[in-house]
């Protein structure tokens, strides 16, 4: 089964599906999409804190894909991630892709098959893992105080871990790294940005730019703009009740005064999470045409 997709806002089917930024697609009424996500128990995978499954919610089918689970040797100790690539296929481009804070969910792991049936190899470390299962907690309350005991510095040795790992393997391209995160893992996008001189290319998708910071995540991603090693767009909502469109704004400001070939685009009526296609703030115009600026962002910098 390809994605379900409320029925107003259906894409082409067809022999050339595949070709579609989001892989094959299948089109339902909500009410039948829900019935259809519950009796193939697509459910699971989710968090709980996630809330209750859209009837909008994409399923990107593994055909054609290796795509699971595999183990990551990293200084802390192993580390899980979920992995997608063309069945086979090695020396890829690379593309990290970074959590919400929900973790490497069904969402996430989708994301991952995307980027592989566009010929990526696409890799979700499991980034609060040594910090708790945030799968299992019952709401967004529960799981802050999770995500802020998880260092920064651990995060960027883990991106570096898994980025070994890809190259190690034989199956990803070390010159063709690339990353892309999303709310929580926007933010994380931007700081490895300024980390890794191997990376090629990040896209943030509705990051933190501002806000407080802690002696385990001391760095505002607005410090970083003259310390980019490598380029990124960042994809933000006008109507993101988290990220004001003023600290925006300044992000600009400040990429524009470092010479910074980063750059922000802004969707005026997408709320914050509007890629989260299992979500109510699901827009899918707006995570359609976002999809297709990151690809461009990817191959013109050298991610493809």
């Amino acid at each position: 089964m390809g994605a379900i997709w409320n029925s107003d806002q259906c894409p082409p089917t067809g022999p050339r599906a595949d070709r579609a930024p989001y892989g094959r697609y299948a089109c339902a009424s909500p009410r039948l999409a829900r019935r259809i996500l519950l009796r193939g128990g697509l459910l699971a995978g989710f968090a709980l804190a996630a809330g209750p499954l859209a009837a909008s919610t994409i399923t990107t089918p593994e055909r054609g894909l290796e795509a699971g689970w595999v183990s990551i040797p990293a200084a802390a100790g192993p580390l899980r991630a979920y992995r997608a690539r063309p069945t086979g296929a090695v020396k890829l481009a690379t593309v990290l892709v970074v959590q919400e804070i929900f973790g490497v969910h069904a969402h996430i792991q989708d994301v991952c098959r995307r980027l592989a049936r566009l010929g990526y190899l696409a890799i979700a470390p499991s980034l609060f893992d040594r910090q708790g299962d945030v799968s299992r907690l019952p709401d967004i309350p529960s799981i802050l105080p999770v995500v802020a005991r998880v260092p920064d510095a651990q995060v960027m040795a883990d991106l570096d871990a898994t980025a070994a790992w890809a190259a190690a393997s034989g199956e990803g391209d070390p010159a063709r790294l690339g990353i892309t995160g999303f709310c929580w893992g926007g933010r994380i996008t931007w700081l490895y940005a300024a980390h890794n001189p191997r990376l090629r290319a990040g896209v943030a998708w509705y990051g933190r730019l501002v806000g407080t910071t802690s002696e385990l995540q001391p760095t505002e991603v607005i410090a970083l703009a003259d310390r980019l090693r490598a380029p990124v767009l960042g994809l933000y909502g006008g109507q993101d009740d988290g990220i004001p469109l003023e600290s925006v704004e300044r992000m600009r400001r400040a990429l524009e005064a470092a010479r910074s070939p980063s750059r922000i685009e802004v969707f005026p009526d997408a709320p914050h999470g509007f890629h989260a296609d299992y979500r109510p703030t699901y827009r899918a115009r707006e995570a359609a045409a976002g999809w297709k600026r990151m690809r461009a962002w990817f191959r013109a910098h050298g991610v493809a």
